[in-house]
């Protein structure tokens, strides 16, 4: 159980507040409100003490013996700001104290969790974007706000995230203070870029751009039919969400799923093993990150028939079956290496979806892809029937390049495997 007090700032996201309140009491959290003057306009107190089960202030002369302005901070596992205005934001970054949520902010020594909401323009605000980078410097974990309905029939980036995202990050970070993070680890890092030990925690891919491949391509032999593959894109899109939780810029190269896009996500579908690769090489340049989470097909037809191929309707013509003749397509992630060269950037990840055979053990046939592609990090997994296609869980083993360790993540939900991932890739950044 972890003290957690929860800012709520005055906008009309507050209402979703109430939801991740809720979330965080179920999981046995204690739980202290501290909204601001305005927020109470849109959700009064006793909404916030009924859903708390304790009171609930907005300034620093209520209960003075008790010196809650100091108190709060002190004592805190865990602050969270759900929604955060651009007033509040500039505040924060400025080390203002007016009120009782300001004077938390400041006397805080614990993980702290900002999610903006607001107006498009105001987000886009170059005041806004530099009062983010304050905060960001100083360690504060941003989770940006995704695209979607705002206030009236405007849409664009500043919604506030759903409180299950929001949540899902929270339970994140403090599982890593819990073994031992320091509190504001950007500012850690900053002083000090090879410290060892430094667990990588969700927040830390805040000025990072990556570039994620999910899905499963098709290669056309007609107007009506394709070779393809079973991959859902379930792993590459959870590997995107997590990513955009953390912090960072991402740019999904999406090959025929039937998903959502994650919120806060650019998505660029493609639907061939060629238009992946040129999507995913134009995405690179200039990324920090490339996993190539998608299923590439190898081959391709090597003529595309223009109308239906038709079916022989005499069974003895021994030709009714036509022959369709493959060509290798070009290896996407042994390209982006190659692209790369001698440089560190960017980290590139390579997915390898392998079963056991006569010649090896998935591990076996891991290791050598490992070293003939030549990427940072490879994530193996086992598929077949009934094991990973499609399945909302994963088990999988993260292969390093030049290390004999390998890190085993799962059977878990495929969010949690994402993670897993992504704390092997900043271990590397």
């Amino acid at each position: 159980m972890a003290r957690i007090v929860l800012g709520v700032a005055g906008g009309i996201a507050a209402y979703k507040a109430c939801s991740l309140l809720r979330l965080f009491t179920e999981s046995g959290h204690e739980v202290t409100v501290v909204p601001t003057e305005s927020a109470l306009r849109f959700v009064g107190a006793p909404t916030w003490e009924a859903l708390s089960g304790r009171p609930v202030s907005t300034g620093v002369w209520d209960t003075v013996h008790e010196v809650p302005h100091v108190r709060l901070g002190q004592s805190a596992d865990l602050v969270v700001v759900a929604p955060a205005t651009a007033d509040l934001v500039a505040k924060a970054a400025h080390g203002l104290a007016g009120d009782l949520l300001t004077n938390v902010l400041l006397t805080a020594r614990c993980p702290v969790v900002v999610a903006p909401a607001m107006h498009t323009e105001m987000w886009d605000h170059p005041a806004t974007q530099a009062n983010i980078s304050t905060l960001m410097e100083r360690g504060v974990h941003v989770i940006p706000p995704v695209s979607g309905r705002l206030t009236g029939a405007d849409t664009g980036p500043g919604r506030l995230p759903e409180p299950a995202d929001l949540y899902a990050v929270c339970e994140r970070i403090l599982a890593h203070a819990a073994h031992g993070s320091v509190a504001f680890t950007h500012a850690v890092r900053a002083a000090d870029p090879d410290a060892a030990g430094a667990d990588p925690v969700p927040g830390g891919l805040e000025g990072r751009t990556v570039v994620v491949s999910a899905g499963g391509t098709r290669e056309p032999l007609d107007p009506v039919r394709f070779l393809g593959n079973r991959s859902s894109g379930k792993q590459g899109y959870a590997l995107a969400a997590v990513a955009a939780r953390r912090g960072a810029e991402v740019v999904l190269v999406s090959a025929n799923t039937e998903l959502a896009p994650p919120p806060g996500v650019s998505v660029v579908p493609v639907s061939t093993a060629l238009e992946l690769k040129a999507a995913v090489e134009e995405a690179a340049e200039g990324a920090d990150v490339v996993v190539m989470a998608a299923a590439v097909a190898d081959f391709r037809p090597a003529h595309y028939a223009d109308a239906k191929i038709k079916k022989s309707h005499d069974p003895a013509d021994p030709d009714a079956a036509p022959v369709v003749e493959l060509v290798r397509n070009p290896d996407v992630l042994a390209g982006l290496v190659e692209r790369r060269g001698d440089e560190a950037s960017p980290v590139i990840v390579g997915f390898a979806a392998e079963t056991g055979d006569d010649e090896g053990s998935v591990l076996d046939h891991a290791r050598a892809k490992l070293a003939r592609k030549g990427c940072d990090l490879l994530v193996v997994n086992e598929v077949g029937t009934d094991k990973t296609f499609g399945r909302d869980d994963n088990t999988i083993h993260i292969l390093r390049q030049g290390s004999s360790h390998v890190i085993d993540a799962g059977p878990a939900p495929k969010d949690e495997v994402a993670a897993a991932v992504w704390d092997a890739v900043q271990q590397i950044l």
